[in-house]
């Protein structure tokens, strides 16, 4: 990967061609600022130092936050609407890696005025990348406003001690979809329905005679495997499949890379084809061959492809029921796919969509296995055969700390596939991987530039609506993955599993069970840690409530506090009424879908030099409005806190096959996007249009990521959105998507 640069780009003020001038040598790695001129980073120096960030709190107390919720979103609102004026970014960092500079590109919007027409902008933030060797991307600054939809219903006056009531509300498994899953309610209905169905036989499989996707109590006996450890959810959703009730909407797996073969696998014809001839599956697209453990750099072990099979006599797929601890990392630089999957674990309604329960090393075992994964907009079914990388006979990536457990090393196998091979998967995002296991949309937080008592909130609020989240701390730019004293490690991707209040020494405390992939002893060692003297304020019953483990195990648990002082950003995968609805006919638990958090609209679109469509960003006034528009209109939401009579939107732009194509020497783009309001002007606008009109929102900084999210405030009425890559004629697909917390509707124009 080529050295990249750091640059902002500069005013347009109404004059062509007045765009920052950019003075640097060329992978010189540095940035630049507009009206400061260019700042040059020796390379690999890591010199860098970020402002300072505020005060940060007292550990081990909480700070009682008496305002009511309309001097809390006074304050706030006032905060923010510098940030909608000036866009102010801080300066960015980056490191080398394995002889690479791999930095992320910020390149600032034109520091033109935003109209200033009761339009809210209130928060913004670029992707954190977390991971093994990569940097952690640098992050714009912003001011933060109002959080989630409704973040502060229901909490009276939006305290932390009006926030921590709420908080006995979710489960020790840290919750689920909605209110309905938190409480464990599905669970029982998922129980009802079993008992229901006893006896009830679907079919018998003419090989080996046994009964097909048949209950009996709690003995399933199906195509999943009798040795599977399924839950109820994982029972009623093969059942739903067994039976027809569901039929999932999957496109099979085409592969983007040049000259490589796609043979549009489907799983239940290969396994069949498999077992009549009595062969076991070897998959076509992705061989047990180097070509798919690497691109560029070849392992220093000599590594050997072997089944489960070989390697032990009794594998099984899941052991036990799936948990966090299936999933330990191994000598592949992707510990951010693995903080997700370990969330994914807690979600059974999110884990049987990407793992199909119909599928085992036992019942009609032919080599063969599928995971289904979001990818831009769609499902895929990934299908593979079970040959594993090993070295002396031992998995040597992803594998359970249950030696015969094989689900998520099968999985991170899949993923590989997804993106072309074992090594495309280093580095990146916990954010990444939560979207394409879910599908979700994605809001990334500077934790330090957060008010303390809506972080709170937003995490009590997402854990009840089935949010999942990770978090990490920067990346130290001239150590890999740096040991704090304290436990945690820089550059590295966490999961945060649940939330809970307990009994401590100062009074009630909120704690969070943060998960590090690494599953060793590499733990956080301050209050609340596994021998903390903390624990012996808490109750044995409340130790067994919250499933207490202390154990060297990669888990922890620490206080709120010591979370908002150490952590430095959070990422909230945020689950839209999509989700709710496909949950419910897996489940057949229509009151899933009972509370729909977000209307959203999605769309595919393209910058394409070709077709006159890669216009690049506002300093190209000239091209400007050549680049795709989406018209949309937005009406407000009835039981939002605010009563200010306007809309919270989310948008984002993604950029599709960068990652897939890394291998082909395509890195990801500097991409954005600016939000006007129109007059019922359905037509697409012009030059004209741009010259004379201020934006009502954008993202601050364009962006070399595969996403750019930004969330901002907007009363009711018509709007245009431009999404843009930072200069012209650049070519990429990319999906656009909005969430808005009242109704979105919206179409292309351009």
């Amino acid at each position: 990967m080529s050295d990249e640069e750091y640059y902002e780009e500069g005013d347009y003020d109404g004059n062509e061609g007045n765009e920052g001038e950019y003075e640097g040598e060329e992978g010189s790695g540095g940035y630049y600022d507009e009206g400061a001129g260019y700042e040059e980073y020796p390379e690999d120096s890591g010199e860098y130092q970020p402002p300072p960030y505020g005060q940060n709190p007292p550990q081990n107390e909480f700070e009682q936050f008496e305002q009511e919720v309309d001097e809390i979103e006074g304050e706030f609102h006032d905060e923010a609407e510098p940030a909608v004026d000036d866009y102010e970014q801080q300066d960015d960092d980056f490191q080398d890696y394995d002889g690479e500079n791999q930095g992320y590109e910020y390149e600032d919007a034109p520091n033109e005025e935003i109209e200033d027409d009761g339009h809210d902008e209130i928060s913004s933030a670029a992707q954190n990348y977390a991971d093994d060797g990569e940097p952690s991307a640098p992050h714009p600054h912003f001011d933060f406003g109002t959080l989630v939809k409704g973040a502060l219903d229901g909490f009276g006056g939006g305290s932390i001690g009006d926030i921590m009531g709420h908080i006995g509300n979710i489960s020790g498994g840290g919750g689920g979809i909605t209110n309905i899953l938190a409480s464990g309610a599905v669970s029982g209905i998922a129980s009802t329905l079993i008992a229901q169905a006893a006896g009830r036989f679907l079919h018998v499989n003419p090989e080996t005679g046994q009964l097909i996707g048949s209950i009996a109590g709690n003995i399933l006996f199906h195509m999943g495997g009798k040795h599977n450890s399924l839950s109820d959810i994982g029972k009623l959703v093969l059942e739903n499949i067994m039976s027809g009730k569901f039929k999932r909407k999957v496109q099979p797996f085409v592969n983007p890379r040049p000259g490589m073969p796609s043979f549009n696998l489907d799983f239940a014809t290969e396994r069949d084809r498999c077992i009549r001839e009595r062969i076991l599956f070897e998959d076509p697209e992705f061989p047990a061959a180097d070509s798919s453990i690497y691109y560029s750099k070849r392992p220093k072990q000599q590594i050997s492809w072997m089944r489960p099979g070989e390697i032990l006599d009794d594998p099984q797929l899941i052991v036990s029921h799936q948990s966090r601890f299936d999933v330990v990392q191994g000598a592949l630089g992707d510990c951010w796919l693995l903080a997700a999957a370990a969330n994914l674990t807690l979600r059974d309604e999110l884990f049987y969509r990407v793992v199909p329960p119909d599928q085992s090393f036992t019942e009609n075992y032919a080599g063969i296995f599928h995971f289904q994964f979001w990818r831009y907009g769609k499902w895929v079914d990934v299908v593979i055969d079970d040959r594993l990388p090993t070295v002396n006979g031992e998995l040597i990536y992803m594998h359970s700390d249950q030696k015969n457990e094989f689900w998520s090393a099968l999985l991170e196998k899949a993923y590989a596939k997804l993106y072309g091979s074992y090594e495309a998967l280093k580095g990146g995002s916990t954010a990444e991987a939560l979207e394409d296991f879910t599908g979700g949309l994605i809001e990334y937080f500077d934790i330090k530039e957060v008010p303390k008592e809506h972080l709170l909130a937003v995490l009590v609020r997402g854990f009840q609506m089935g949010s999942l989240f990770g978090c990490s701390i920067d990346a130290d730019p001239n150590v890999t993955e740096a040991r704090m004293s304290n436990g945690l490690v820089r550059g590295h991707a966490y999961s945060i599993t649940a939330l809970q209040t307990v009994n401590g020494p100062y009074g009630q405390t909120v704690i969070l069970r943060i998960r590090n992939p690494w599953g060793n002893d590499q733990e956080w060692n301050g209050p609340w840690s596994d021998e903390s003297s903390e624990w012996n304020y808490v109750s044995a019953e409340q130790r067994e409530s919250i499933k207490l483990v202390q154990r060297n195990d990669g888990e922890f648990w620490m206080s709120f506090d010591d979370f908002y002082t150490n952590f430095e950003q959070m990422e909230n995968c945020n689950l839209g009424p999509e989700v709710m609805d496909e949950i419910s006919q897996m489940t057949g638990v229509q009151t899933v879908a009972e509370e729909q958090p977000w209307t959203n609209f999605e769309a595919d679109g393209a910058w394409s030099s070709r077709a006159g469509t890669a216009g690049g960003c506002r300093n190209n006034i000239d091209t400007f409005a050549n680049n795709p528009q989406f018209n949309t209109a937005f009406s407000v939401a009835s039981n939002t806190l605010e009563h200010d009579g306007k809309c919270t939107i989310i948008t984002a732009v993604l950029q599709k096959y960068r990652r897939e194509l890394r291998s082909e020497g395509l890195d990801t783009l500097p991409i954005g996007f600016v939000v006007y309001q129109i007059d019922g002007d359905y037509g697409p606008q012009k030059r004209s249009f741009f010259e004379q009109s201020k934006p009502v929102a954008k993202n601050p900084a364009f962006i070399n990521l595969r996403e750019v999210t930004a969330r901002f405030r907007l009363r009711p009425g018509n709007y245009v959105i431009v999404p843009s890559t930072y200069d012209p004629d650049e070519d990429a697909e990319f999906l656009i998507r909005v969430y808005c917390n009242g109704t979105v509707r919206a179409q292309q124009v351009q």
